[in-house]
């Protein structure tokens, strides 16, 4: 058995997606079918997604997330800059998609 997951990420991402969306509704884990896919769910292009794929760890070292919400956490932690905005703004906020 290889070390880690024997599949892609991508791959598996979109098998949580789809093992989700066939729970019972009342389980938790349930994806509503109306629910948009994962990618547009992360506010993340599928044209970014390769690269993110293979170079996440070496552009985010810290918070991740939409601008907006790395900017909250910058405030509620007292932060007055993070490394990798540049590329949240880039690749991860909802405007990108």
């Amino acid at each position: 058995m290889p070390k880690g997951l024997p599949f892609r990420l991508d791959h598996y991402l979109e098998l949580v997606n789809w093992s989700g969306r066939h729970l019972d509704p009342r389980k938790r884990g349930y994806i509503a079918e109306s629910t948009p896919p994962i990618l547009k769910r992360l506010g993340i292009s599928p044209k970014h997604w390769p690269y993110l794929n293979r170079n996440f760890e070496s552009r985010f070292k810290g918070l991740v997330g939409s601008v907006e919400t790395v900017q909250q956490a910058c405030i509620q932690l007292d932060k007055r800059w993070v490394h990798g905005i540049d590329d949240c703004r880039r690749f991860l906020s909802a405007a990108s998609c």
